[in-house]
């Protein structure tokens, strides 16, 4: 896709604009025959805004021109990206018949403008409206946003600057899905990396942790994450939990998830050493309960299986289960989805998560030449409506909420909980209220001095990055070096 931009707007911004209606879509500096164009000319008074948008693909075109006085609610540079946004969706609507349901929000956290209003006093009912006055999400997301919005803040209350989180990364997983792009490593070579990669994990681990209480911070919750950490034996899972509970009381934490993902991992024995360690809540996550589906997307379990594993973890006794489901599956329609989400409500996990199928340019899938990518999402937006229907019905209450590029039908991922059960780590991350300490390959540090919007301040966030890939991570110091950065963050705002 060729853009010709006129005027101060962020380049990205309109690409991520574009990719609503263009998903997958690459943008090149050279004219591609065939592919979208897009002209936009941005021109500013001192009192109006006004951005004119054409639009030709396939030999058709569709052309919109908006202004706006310049708003002081706003600022400028929202008010520019409003009005461009809102050029932008009309052109695009009128040439591909489709208005999307979130508007012109194009970011990972669509909640994030609905704690904005609400925390500049706005009622719930005009948040509402302004989401969708304001950025054309639809009367049915706009809701959902605020109701998100609100849960979360409940949840977060006033953080505390010596709150913090810490993550750890077990980056393997037993073979590979063909829609995953994630660092995860699948092969007999790769996975024999593991015994090496744990011990240098666990140092960094108590590296972690002793920087944290070094500078006084509190840990609310520990999250152990992938890949696939259950593709540990039992004996290295006793090992890396073991680790924890001589670093910190995990009984004192907040929460503290072990997530096992795929059911082909998950035995009695890990279970019963998750509960032993303090492990508070487990995530086993079937993704569909169609087994012909789960074949087409390279899932090397079954639905028994699913039902096995997770009959392991509630006998257990792990307080918390977070099962995944994903819409839009290659193969899975409504009925096969609904008769997924059906079961699973039947089973009354604690945290239910229903992901929107969303493809990464390196997935497997599409070395294979499939064209995955759809704008209007087929069935997928009738599963997303049911599941929140069926959920609310069942009182589940969405609590999380994020969305990626290139997903069906241009949907939204949404994690519903039982009161009291949502995953706190999960808010805590997204919304960056306070440090994230990670460790292991591909975990990314993330140090936040936090400032609540309705202070007009915005808050400070620096990101530390391990090595991606187990290998380059066991050539590395394991992050130790990191150390010495936390604490000159911390120590540069007197925190």
């Amino acid at each position: 896709m060729k853009l010709h931009i006129e005027g101060n707007i962020n380049e990205y911004y309109v690409q991520t604009l574009c990719m609503i209606f263009f998903p997958g879509e690459k943008f090149t500096k050279e004219e591609e025959e065939g592919a979208p164009r897009l002209y936009l000319s941005v021109e500013e008074t001192e009192a109006e805004i006004t951005a004119t948008v054409r639009l030709c693909y396939r030999g058709k075109e569709a052309s919109a021109t908006k202004s706006s006085p310049m708003r002081e609610d706003l600022g400028l540079d929202r008010t520019r990206k409003i009005v461009t946004g809102r050029a932008v969706v009309s052109a695009a609507s009128e040439l591909l018949h489709y208005r999307p349901s979130w508007g012109m929000l194009t970011g990972v956290r669509p909640s994030k403008v609905a704690t904005e209003l609400l925390l500049a006093g706005m009622s719930k009912t005009k948040t509402r409206r302004a989401l969708a006055a304001d950025y054309l999400v639809t009367p049915k997301k706009a809701a959902l946003a605020t109701d998100v919005a609100l849960r979360e803040m409940a949840i977060i209350g006033t953080p505390d600057p010596r709150d913090c989180s810490i993550y750890i990364s077990i980056p393997f997983c037993p073979t590979r899905c063909s829609y995953c792009s994630f660092v995860s490593y699948t092969s007999k070579r790769l996975l024999s990396l593991i015994p090496s990669y744990l011990e240098l994990l666990c140092r960094e681990v108590r590296q972690k942790f002793a920087t944290a209480k070094e500078l006084g911070l509190r840990v609310l919750t520990v999250y152990i994450g992938g890949g696939t950490p259950t593709i540990l034996d039992a004996d290295q899972l006793r090992t890396l939990l073991a680790t924890v509970k001589e670093c910190t009381d995990v009984s004192a934490l907040q929460e503290y998830t072990l997530e096992s993902g795929r059911p082909d991992t998950i035995t009695e024995e890990k279970m019963r050493i998750a509960k032993e360690y303090g492990v508070t809540r487990v995530c086993v996550n079937p993704q569909t309960l169609c087994d012909e589906v789960l074949r087409g997307v390279g899932r090397c379990h079954s639905t028994d299986d699913f039902y096995r594993a997770y009959d392991i973890a509630r006998r257990a006794g792990i307080n918390c289960i977070n099962t995944d489901l994903i819409v839009g599956l290659p193969g899975d329609n409504f009925a096969t989805f609904a008769e997924s989400f059906d079961k699973i409500l039947e089973l009354a996990p604690e945290n239910i998560t229903v992901h929107t199928f969303c493809v990464k340019r390196a997935a497997e899938i599409l070395r294979e030449g499939n064209r995955v990518y759809n704008l209007r999402g087929g069935d997928a937006g009738k599963c997303v409506d049911y599941s929140q229907i069926r959920a609310a019905e069942l009182g589940y209450q969405p609590y999380y909420m994020y969305r990626q590029k290139n997903m069906v039908g241009n949907f939204e991922n949404v994690g519903f909980a039982r009161e009291g059960t949502e995953c706190l780590y999960n808010i805590y991350m997204m919304e960056e209220v306070h440090s994230i300490l990670a460790a292991g390959a591909g975990a990314v540090t993330k140090l936040v001095e936090y400032a609540p919007a309705a202070t007009g301040k915005k808050s400070v966030i620096r990101r530390l990055f391990n090595p991606k890939y187990p290998y380059e991570y066991l050539e590395s110091d394991g992050g130790a070096a990191q150390s010495d950065q936390i604490v000159q963050f911390y120590r540069e705002r007197g925190l």
